[in-house]
């Protein structure tokens, strides 16, 4: 792992989803708006960053939160570190609803 500084991430967290292109801008500022500054806001995220591509009739979106501990994912997602935290308007974007993020340790 990196370093003992707490400033340096030791996990990340990966979201990722689909809408139908229609949505592409809709949903990337709803995404941004809802969830990534929603991310950026809780107490030890290190870094949040938002990925997107326009794939024939579909969109992809993808969320990759920084993190120095699993306590501090804990804060946001509860017990779990693996299970996805919908927002709100997602059911009505989202092709489907993941029911997981992935998890990776920083080496």
């Amino acid at each position: 792992m990196i370093g003992d500084s707490d400033d340096k991430p030791k996990f990340i967290r990966i979201w990722r989803g689909r809408t139908r292109k229609e949505d592409f801008e809709a949903y990337s500022r709803y995404l941004h708006e809802a969830g990534v500054r929603k991310i950026e806001s809780i107490p030890g995220n290190i870094k949040v960053e938002m990925f997107r591509a326009l794939r024939g009739d579909q969109a992809e979106f993808m969320v990759v939160s920084y993190w120095p501990s699993l306590e501090a994912i804990r804060a946001f997602s509860g017990e779990d570190v693996t299970r996805t935290r919908h927002l709100e308007k997602d059911p009505d974007f989202l092709l489907e609803l993941p029911t997981f993020v992935e998890l990776f340790e920083v080496y």
